[in-house]
């Protein structure tokens, strides 16, 4: 019995001995396997190498050969303090902008220009906004701050896109708007953080963009006839909140 169970036994253990002979490698295969991703390897390289290589573009590179060139008009209510205020608006723009300003009296507008020492694309577009907004009514102070920040914009709107009003109606929202002594314009300034112009029936306003938002809401509120009072208390809910935001 001993001698039928070996014979039977042995075929089962050859079979297993010849699986793991087929599993195993030899060091002529893994030699070949190397050889082969160093061929892959190297082909890959000469692709990459057949790319193209640019170095990054500077400033002066993105730049035209052609000098570009605005023109703000200046108002006539702000023509004698642009003359008064001319060091303020000069300085910067040509020291820290590296452009060229001048005043031209006959056509009352103000022209910028770029040079071949003009380092910044955008620095003409960034005067242009800069020498706007002293246009509309803000200080020199206030309009250098677009040229130190990023995220200011200017954002300009009539009364009269919030309700149609006219005569003595259309003058109380203006005067709400202000309050005495300009009291309610300075709390709103003060409490978003922005700067408010207004002239006539025309509201400027000189902010970030969430900024600008808090202080349309609130103007359009007093022109719409909210009481101070409340706009006010609206007001204090919105600081405290971005102040626990921040």
């Amino acid at each position: 019995m001993s001698s039928v169970v070996d014979n039977q036994q042995q075929p089962i253990h050859n079979a297993a001995m010849d699986e793991d002979e087929e599993v195993l490698i030899t060091a002529d295969q893994l030699n070949s396997v190397a050889a082969a991703q160093a061929s892959t390897s190297a082909v890959d390289g000469a692709a990459k190498s057949d790319k193209p290589d640019f170095a990054p573009l500077s400033a002066k590179d993105l730049q035209t050969k052609r000098n570009e060139l605005r023109r703000i008009r200046v108002p006539p209510h702000r023509f004698s303090p642009l003359k008064a205020d001319w060091l303020k608006i000069y300085s910067p723009i040509v020291e820290y902008l590296k452009l060229q300003i001048r005043m031209n009296p006959k056509t009352r507008m103000i022209e910028i220009r770029s040079c071949a020492e003009t380092e910044d694309v955008g620095a003409i577009q960034k005067a242009a906004d800069f020498v706007r907004a002293y246009c509309m009514g803000f200080t020199a102070e206030d309009s250098l701050a677009l040229l130190r920040m990023e995220d200011l914009f200017l954002e300009t709107f009539e009364v009269k896109d919030v309700k149609t009003l006219n005569g003595d109606h259309l003058s109380r929202a203006i005067g709400r708007i202000a309050g005495k002594d300009g009291k309610t314009k300075f709390t709103i300034e003060n409490t978003t953080k922005t700067r408010i112009v207004l002239a006539d029936s025309k509201i400027h306003i000189l902010g970030t963009y969430q900024n600008i938002k808090i202080a349309r809401d609130a103007v359009c509120n007093l022109i719409l006839g909210s009481p101070p009072g409340k706009v006010y208390s609206n007001l204090r809910t919105l600081s405290s909140r971005m102040k626990e935001r921040f």
